[in-house]
C-alpha cells in the first residue's frame, strides 16, 4: 500500500512538473553561465532518514509489543526494545520465509512482503531503545506528559522463584557463550536479562518440544539435559541480574 502511494504521488507530481514546464514561455538564453547553486545543508536536528523510517513501520509493531517495544500483557508479547538487531533481523527473516511458525506475524511479514531494507530500519530502531530498569526520578518543572513517557518505559521483570546460585552456576556453564555473561545476548543470539520470564518459558518449551530450534549451529542437547528445576534456576538468576541494566 505504502509503494502504491509513493508511485502514485510521484507520477502526479511529475507530471504537473511537466505541465509547468510545458505552459511557461521560451527563457532568453543567459549571457554567461551561472554557477549552480549550492545545497542547504540539513537542519542539525534532523533524525537519519533509516531512523524515521524505523520508527515509522514500528507504528505497526506498537500494536502488540508497545510504543516503545516494552512487550505487553506480561510476556504474550514479547519485550524487542533493546533486543540484538542481528537477532530482530534474523528473526523477522525467519518469520516471512516461514521457518519459524508463528501465525501472528505472518500478515506483517509474508503477505505484505516486508523488503529487507525495513527490516534493517525496525530492527536497528528497535535495538537502539534503552528501557531502564529503575524509576526515574522527576523536577518540579516535568510536566505530566513527561512523567507519563519516561514512567511507560520503564521495564522491571518481577523475580522468578528459584535457586539464584544454582542458576547462576548452570548459566555461567552452559549459555554464556552464547548470550553472553551479563544475559544480553552476542550476536544473532538474543538478549534474556529483560525478557518477560512467562516467554522465555514458552520459548524452553518449544525447543524442547522440537517447534522451534534452539541453535542450529551448535549443540542441540543443553535444554534436553536440564531438568525442569535447573531451567527455572536459571530463570530466577537472570531476573535476578536485571538491575544491572540502566
Amino acid at each position: 500500500m505504502r509503494k502504491l502511494f509513493a508511485r502514485t504521488l510521484f507520477l502526479l507530481v511529475a507530471g504537473l512538473c511537466v505541465a509547468g514546464v510545458s505552459a511557461a514561455p521560451p527563457k532568453k538564453a543567459a549571457s554567461k553561465p551561472v554557477a549552480p547553486a549550492e545545497k542547504a545543508p540539513a537542519p542539525a536536528h534532523a533524525a537519519p532518514a533509516d531512523e524515521d523510517k524505523g520508527k515509522e513501520i514500528n507504528g505497526v509493531c506498537a500494536a502488540c509489543h508497545g510504543e516503545f517495544g516494552q512487550g505487553g500483557k506480561r510476556g504474550e508479547y514479547p519485550r524487542i526494545a533493546g533486543q540484538r538487531a542481528a537477532y530482530i533481523k534474523d528473526q523477522l527473516k525467519s518469520f516471512r520465509a516461514r521457518k519459524r511458525i508463528n501465525i501472528p506475524m505472518y500478515p506483517y511479514t509474508q503477505e505484505r512482503e516486508l523488503p529487507d531494507e525495513d527490516i534493517e530500519a525496525v530492527s536497528d530502531y528497535l535495538a537502539a531503545i534503552q528501557l531502564p530498569t529503575k524509576w526515574p526520578e522527576f523536577k518540579d518543572s516535568d510536566d505530566a506528559l513527561t512523567r507519563l513517557e519516561a514512567v511507560e518505559k520503564v521495564m522491571i521483570v518481577p523475580r522468578a522463584e528459584g535457586d539464584i546460585e544454582n542458576g547462576k552456576a548452570i548459566y555461567q556453564k552452559e549459555c554464556f557463550s552464547c548470550h553472553g555473561r551479563d544475559g544480553r545476548g552476542r550476536g544473532k543470539f538474543p538478549l534474556l536479562v529483560g525478557q518477560y520470564t512467562s516467554y522465555l518459558k514458552k520459548q524452553v518449551d518449544s525447543y524442547l518440544k522440537g517447534e522451534r530450534p534452539h541453535d542450529e549451529e551448535g549443540p542441540k542437547g543443553i535444554l534436553n539435559a536440564l531438568g525442569e528445576k535447573d531451567i527455572q534456576d536459571i530463570l530466577a538468576y537472570l531476573t535476578s541480574i536485571q538491575d544491572a541494566e540502566k
